[in-house]
């Protein structure tokens, strides 16, 4: 019997490939490649549900976990390994795990996807709780790691969702909190999900982490004001939204960080309010984390602190 599942069609568009040139190849998978951008969009309900459960996972003091074989895998690891800089969050606040651990992250460890006990021994050794939220990543559905680490997750008591770029079936429908399901379509490599299927996790994790990022207080407007400044081009970054958002010079914004401890965030408070650290941190607290908060607050009691 064929393979029902999406991801293992065969593309009707590629059928030659092995006798395409290289412009014809490039062309082919562009093409291709535009059709993924539409197929998210689709899930828009479904991803912005996502962002809820995981803001509200960390309102909680939860993590959000990405579990996944594979490329899948490696893109749940990249996305998390991503948030410390951008967002200076702590490394446990986000987590990806992958089948057959860090080694699978450079070389294929396929066979360790094969197995339900280990994907559930994975949220035992995380030990997951009500708090978290855990998304299982598997382009093609089926993968036992996956659903192994899900139910187990399930049964912690943790929502949990599933990632996917084929039909789901009822029996899946019926087991998780959380469905995305971008189709795709067969890739131009029949099977091969690291290439349109790739492409689509990639854009639903970005999603998905910007998304929670924003709705915890990690940017003010579009700037990434809760970055680690642990190297020369995000300190560089820091300064220069300092100096944007409070119009000082450059010596200004750097002395104004350097005495909030190299919080961006706090630097701000103190210079708009003109508030010492403490305050500041204070001030930040109160707000649940979001600068602007703040800022309307101090407009709203006539620029006096209260």
């Amino acid at each position: 019997m064929l393979d029902d599942r999406l991801t293992e069609k065969r593309n009707s568009r590629s059928s030659g490939l092995d006798e395409f040139s290289s412009l014809e190849i490039v062309d082919l998978i562009s093409s291709e490649d535009h059709l993924v951008a539409e197929a998210v969009g689709k899930q828009r309900i479904e991803i912005a549900k996502a962002v809820d459960l995981v803001t509200e996972a960390f309102l909680a003091d939860g993590r959000l976990i990405y579990v996944g074989a594979g490329t899948s895998g490696r893109l749940g690891v990249l996305d998390a390994s991503e948030m410390p800089p951008t967002f200076g969050t702590p490394p446990e606040m986000v987590r990806g795990i992958i089948a057959g651990g860090p080694d699978a992250l450079v070389s294929s460890q396929e066979s360790e996807e094969d197995s339900s006990s280990k994907g559930a021994e994975e949220m035992e050794l995380h030990a997951v709780t009500p708090n978290d939220f855990v998304l299982g990543i598997a382009a093609s559905g089926t993968t036992p790691f996956v659903h192994g680490a899900l139910t187990e997750a399930g049964q912690r008591g943790a929502k949990t969702g599933l990632l996917l770029c084929t039909n789901p079936s009822v029996e899946i429908l019926e087991k998780y909190d959380l469905i995305i399901s971008v189709l795709v379509g067969p890739e131009i490599v029949t099977g091969s999900t690291r290439m349109k299927a790739g492409t689509a996790t990639k854009m639903v994790l970005n999603m998905i982490s910007t998304g929670a990022m924003v709705r915890t207080g990690k940017v003010f407007g579009n700037l990434m004001v809760d970055l680690q400044t642990n190297c020369e081009k995000l300190s560089d970054r820091a300064d220069r939204m300092v100096m944007t958002i409070l119009g000082v010079d450059r010596s200004e914004a750097s002395t104004l960080i350097q005495r909030a401890n190299g919080s961006v965030k706090v630097a701000l408070i103190m210079g708009r309010l003109g508030v010492d650290f403490v305050t500041a941190q204070r001030l930040l607290a109160e707000a649940g984390g979001f600068v602007k908060r703040v800022f309307d607050q101090h407009e709203l009691d006539g620029g006096h602190l209260v």
